[in-house]
């Protein structure tokens, strides 16, 4: 069902991923509820103040571009839960009460009646490794790994962008294009998203995220 749709070389692969962050930073900002166009975002990566973002934006914008910058470096790195807790690190610094660990308290989940129990690190372990090592294709393994991590709330804070960094990193190492939700699209993914929390059943996210968030590079002829 979730065939790969793109084959990329590794050196594909990376012009995507430089190509395609900006888009993906503002992603990340439009899926935590962020107020900020992407105009501004680019304006923020580009190294030049917009005095009507709030500092918290801007510090949200710049902790995703040095996630971006991690993961690009780190290209070859296997993916482990300690290579998850490095994302939400950057993801999530300053903005929770600890960043780059896994959280030892309780959270809620604003418009849902689902409260994720607190993660225990030997069950995270063997659930990340279980996606990682699944003989699905990359795509559904990466899917899969954005749905666990978001609805699991592994961390603090920072859970879907570190969620949409970790489909990223599993997609990329394998050609197998780019995770990026559009803001046409954005309503749509929340609503599938809410739905997720509440039951638990990922089929309808995975199915959108599969039709209109993977991307990749076309090539004619």
């Amino acid at each position: 069902m979730f065939n790969d749709k793109y084959r990329l070389t590794r050196k594909q692969s990376v012009f995507l991923a430089k190509k395609r962050w900006d888009e993906n930073v503002y992603c990340g900002m439009r899926i935590e509820n962020r107020n900020v166009t992407f105009p501004q975002t680019k304006t923020i990566l580009d190294g030049v103040n917009v005095p009507s973002v709030s500092l918290d934006d801007i510090q949200a914008i710049l902790n995703m571009r040095d996630a971006w910058r991690f993961l690009i470096n780190s290209w070859d790195e296997p993916v482990t839960l300690e290579f998850l807790c490095r994302l939400n690190g950057f993801i999530a610094r300053n903005e929770a009460l600890e960043w780059g660990r896994l959280r030892i308290g309780t959270v809620g989940i604003s418009g849902t009646n689902y409260s994720p129990p607190i993660p225990i690190e030997k069950n995270a372990r063997r659930e990340l490794s279980a996606i990682i090592g699944g003989g699905a294709s990359a795509a559904e393994r990466a899917l899969t790994a954005f749905c666990w991590g978001a609805r699991s709330q592994l961390f603090w804070d920072g859970n879907k962008r570190t969620s949409l960094m970790l489909a990223n990193k599993i997609l990329l190492m394998a050609g197998a294009g780019m995770l990026t939700i559009m803001e046409a699209h954005m309503e749509w993914f929340n609503a599938l998203l809410t739905d997720f929390y509440n039951s638990g059943d990922n089929a309808e996210l995975m199915a959108f995220l599969y039709e209109k968030a993977l991307i990749g590079i076309d090539f004619g002829g």
